[in-house]
């Protein structure tokens, strides 16, 4: 099993940092210290005090511009005037929960059900709708444990699902610190350029068989798998291989539990969800972050007869999930897609942009592989090709340069030195020139 590290550290700004900050960004670093409890992180050695957005850029304090290449939040891009007019007339009107009727929610579940690839039945499909993808989450394993009469849960060694107290059981990425659930079986993630086998589907299979009858040797009845389908935070791994794998997970009376807050909403191009690309009919899925582009709304849809064995005996109720100005934002978000045309233009500049971050990654012998699907890439760093040891350092002080010359991003993956690349949906050529030039001209004054 691969070392759980600390991702959500990797570039964090530290105390021995502040010495080296402006007066102003020092002091709102320590009235941050002041005010707010000490799990918060900043990105950066020296945070960036960002003030506007739009599109796929941001402006800090002092009117740098930088392009955003890191954030799924605000997936259709930042201050989106289309989510901003659709939330302004809902809370002029009514905002309100559940338990009235209210058209808006039934409206966007029947239009978001109708983007379920074409070998999915969307009638067999319920939703129920929360804040965040850490509500989805725990919510989905709630439900997988009702369903199937167990605990066991099998997730990746770097995955993240959320912060809840369940959803936060299957996230090792969060660190040491965070206990993973007794049940709980970590698996590595289906790497074919670190493991490398050729065919990463059988192997991940076995892999998935094995842990199922482990768990079950140790007493432990199997309740399901749960994973995103691009393995985001275990260093963004494309293709097309998990279905052997869901097939063992039903195969052994579980269910598959498929995250789409990374992937889903046309980010990977090719396909709506992620789930799409591997020709699998998840049990559920759950939804998050760019669901409102930046208004809290999430979401689970399942298999109703999956559903059936909670939502039958227990009630479930969420204040705010599915409230009509969320519902708003979310059928904004949905509207834009749509009309904009974003999950083609993701296909479209994803591609390119795969092409010339390859192209760029031969020239440096630092890089060792890069992949990706639609608008999401992962730029791998390496000491040696020959050896693939990775190069944590070099990927730690790389985002310091890229954020130098305006690019934000992060890392990714069990060793930390993998760039996510994962910008805005509203991403174009200029900022492809802007992306290469900036990692180029990084990884040189790096060498």
């Amino acid at each position: 099993m691969a070392s759980r590290s600390t991702i959500m550290d990797n570039n964090s700004f530290r105390a021995e940092h502040a010495a080296a900050l402006d007066p102003q960004t020092r002091r709102l670093t320590e009235r941050r210290d002041e005010v707010l409890g000490g799990s918060y992180r900043l990105f950066y050695r020296r945070p960036v005090h960002l003030v506007r957005g739009q599109g796929q850029y941001l402006w800090d304090a002092d009117g740098q511009k930088y392009l955003d290449m890191y954030n799924n939040v605000a997936s259709i891009g930042h201050a989106h005037p289309a989510v901003a007019e659709a939330v302004n007339a809902q809370m002029l009107r009514l905002n309100t929960h559940t338990r009235y009727l209210h058209e808006r929610i039934l409206d966007y579940t029947d239009e978001l059900l109708a983007t379920l690839p074409e070998y999915v039945d969307p009638t067999d499909f319920k939703a129920m709708y929360m804040c965040t993808g850490s509500e989805a989450n725990d919510l989905a394993l709630r439900v997988a444990k009702a369903h199937t009469g167990g605990t066991g849960l099998i997730a990746t060694t770097e995955a993240y699902h959320g912060n809840s107290e369940l959803s936060s059981s299957v996230s090792p990425a969060l660190g040491s610190g965070q206990p993973i659930g007794d049940h709980v079986w970590l698996l590595l993630a289906p790497d074919g350029y670190r493991t490398g086998v050729d065919d990463i589907g059988p192997w991940f299979a076995s892999e998935i068989r094995a842990a199922i009858a482990d768990m079950e040797s140790n007493g432990v009845k199997f309740a399901g798998f749960i994973a995103d389908s691009i393995f985001s935070s275990d260093g963004v791994l494309p293709g097309n291989y998990l279905r052997e794998a869901i097939d063992a997970v039903h195969a052994a009376g579980g269910v598959f539990i498929a995250d789409e807050v990374q992937p889903g909403f046309g980010r990977t191009g090719e396909h709506f969800w992620g789930f799409a690309a591997h020709g699998v009919i998840p049990d559920m899925i759950t939804t998050g972050k760019p669901m409102g582009n930046g208004i809290p709304v999430s979401g689970l849809f399942a298999r109703s007869e999956v559903l059936a064995s909670f939502s039958d005996t227990v009630p479930y109720f969420n204040t705010f999930g599915g409230n009509p100005v969320s519902m708003a934002a979310a059928q904004a978000v949905l509207d834009v897609i749509r009309n904009e045309g974003l999950q083609e233009h993701a296909k479209v500049l994803g591609a390119a942009a795969l092409e010339r971050f390859t192209q760029l990654g031969e020239t440096h012998k630092a890089v060792g592989d890069v992949r990706g699907a639609g608008l999401f890439i992962g730029f791998e760093l390496v000491k040696d090709r020959s050896t693939k040891e990775p190069d944590r350092e070099l990927a730690l002080n790389l985002l310091e340069e890229l954020r130098h010359r305006g690019v934000l991003t992060s890392v990714a993956g069990p060793h930390g030195n993998v760039l996510k690349l994962r910008p805005p949906l509203p991403f174009t050529h200029i900022d492809i020139d802007w992306a290469c030039e900036a990692l180029d001209s990084s990884l040189r004054a790096l060498n």
